[in-house]
């Protein structure tokens, strides 16, 4: 794959985390590409993701905690975006 399309594709994936979060670090961009990549997989191929599940019991306690993570700092974003 060719470096330019890395950077620029992490270069939306780092405006996406900004206007998803507020802000943007590699260790929110790196969740956020969990949770965004998850949540497609488990709507797409939900047998996949069961079985990720009972495999992984562990991971999945791990993503979990990601995704509630990421919509507890979606909703104090949005909240305080609404104040301004």
């Amino acid at each position: 794959m060719e470096q330019q399309l890395k950077e620029q594709f992490d270069g939306l994936l780092e405006k996406y985390t900004e206007l998803l979060l507020g802000e943007t670090s590699d260790e929110l961009k790196e969740k956020v590409k969990m949770w965004a990549l998850y949540t497609h997989i488990s709507k797409s191929m939900p047998p996949l993701a069961k079985h990720w599940n009972s495999a992984y019991p562990e991971a999945k306690e791990d993503l979990k905690s990601i995704i509630g993570e990421i919509k507890e700092l979606n909703e104090q974003f949005r909240k305080t975006k609404m104040k301004d």
